[in-house]
């Protein structure tokens, strides 16, 4: 099985910084988001986004990055959303009960 990957692509405005990922969050991937995360948090901008529009897979671990990246967000006096989220992600989503503690934005205004 090859290992899974994960490519994230920086865009930064004074105000907001959008991280374009690509590829699977897991275990071994969710390391890599993080710090990415962590970095941007060292000089919070008033809004993160992660643009989930490539992402083909995402397991509990993957979940629980998101959902603690969040908070530390928050923390940060800062906002994490996620856009272009898949409906098998948003699915996996609502059944773990996990889409109220995450910000999803998708397309829709």
């Amino acid at each position: 099985m090859e290992r899974a990957e994960l490519s994230i692509a920086l865009q930064r405005t004074p105000d907001e910084a959008v991280l374009r990922l690509v590829g699977e969050i897991d275990m071994l991937t969710a390391v890599q988001l993080s710090a990415a995360v962590n970095e941007l948090l060292s000089d919070a901008p008033a809004r993160i986004v992660l643009d989930m529009g490539g992402i083909t897979f995402c397991d509990s671990q993957g979940l629980g990055t998101l959902v603690v990246l969040t908070r530390k967000a928050s923390h940060a006096q800062s906002l994490l959303l996620l856009t272009n989220v898949g409906e098998f992600l948003l699915r996996v989503l609502s059944i773990t009960g996990l889409r109220s503690a995450l910000t999803i934005r998708n397309g829709h205004g």
